[in-house]
């Protein structure tokens, strides 16, 4: 396993200009992080593109591997055109990853609102998004990368739409980057979906939650999960989820890539970061 962080860990930091994408691989050498995921929130790679090489050589002078590039994206469109205009968007991002020399991308395939994300909707939609997929990650080859989704978003977030999208696409080069708290949003054990999940991951993500029943509502800073449920994000090892068993159960698959600990809860990002990957390493340790 390389322990590493996620640029989304510190958007506080980049949106409020405290610190630049920069700062933040510097920050992640200096805490002991093996690999940095870019994540273009707080900066833009199109908007600047000599951030891309700067990115680079920083990497480069820090030690520090780049694992992934990780961005968003949807294929649930209202016409042809603007599905065709996506996917073209979505090849630009590979090309970037390219020049970034990453050999990971994650990026989102489909976006609906809670009430509209069922079943119905999802086989329905589930053609496209693989076809979508399936250009992308055949595109991808040329450069040697992955392709990946994620469990995010509500309509692709269990394992079993996410493995059935995976199956769908059937490549070798189009996985999952499993994210281990995102599941909670589906309403889904975390334990179990990375049980049936690893075996098909090209990166892990490692994030914690707080969980309170639909029926208790915590106020402020909590969101909701797909059948009402309230979670807040929280330090890794600090949450509700077993994170030690599921460590247990990713070491024990044999699963030895990047994972990269992804903080988004209340407290200051520096600690909340921080404090997630030492634990990360302390337990993984553990188990």
């Amino acid at each position: 396993m390389k322990i590493g962080l996620s640029t989304y860990s510190l958007a506080k930091q980049l949106q409020t200009k405290q610190m630049t994408v920069i700062d933040i691989i510097q920050w992640a050498a200096d805490q002991g992080a093996e690999h940095v995921e870019i994540v273009p929130i707080g900066y833009d790679l199109h908007e600047d593109p000599s951030l891309v090489e700067a990115i680079r050589q920083k990497a480069a002078d820090t030690g520090l591997d780049l694992s992934s590039y990780t961005f968003g994206a949807d294929f649930i469109t209202d016409s042809e055109e603007s599905y065709e205009r996506e996917i073209a968007r979505v090849i630009q991002e590979i090309d970037v990853a390219h020049k970034l020399g990453v050999k990971l991308v994650r990026h989102d395939v489909g976006k609906r609102a809670i009430p509209e994300a069922t079943v119905r909707s999802f086989q329905a939609d589930l053609p496209k998004l693989a076809q979508a997929c399936t250009r992308v990650a055949d595109y991808a080859t040329q450069y040697g990368i992955t392709t990946s989704v994620e469990n995010h978003g509500y309509h692709i977030q269990d394992s079993e739409r996410v493995l059935a999208l995976v199956h769908a696409v059937d490549r070798d080069n189009f996985k999952t980057t499993v994210d281990i708290g995102n599941f909670m949003c589906a309403d889904e054990d975390s334990v179990a979906a990375v049980k049936k999940s690893i075996a098909y991951a090209s990166m892990v993500h490692l994030k914690d939650f707080y969980l309170r029943p639909s029926y208790r509502n915590p106020g402020e800073g909590w969101f909701r999960t797909a059948s009402g449920n309230y979670l807040r994000g929280a330090i890794f090892g600090h949450g509700d989820i077993d994170v030690w068993e599921v460590l247990r159960v990713i070491k024990h698959s044999g699963y030895n890539g990047y994972v990269s600990i992804e903080f988004e809860g209340m407290e200051d990002c520096l600690v909340g970061a921080k404090s997630g990957m030492d634990n990360a390493l302390r337990i993984w340790s553990e188990v």
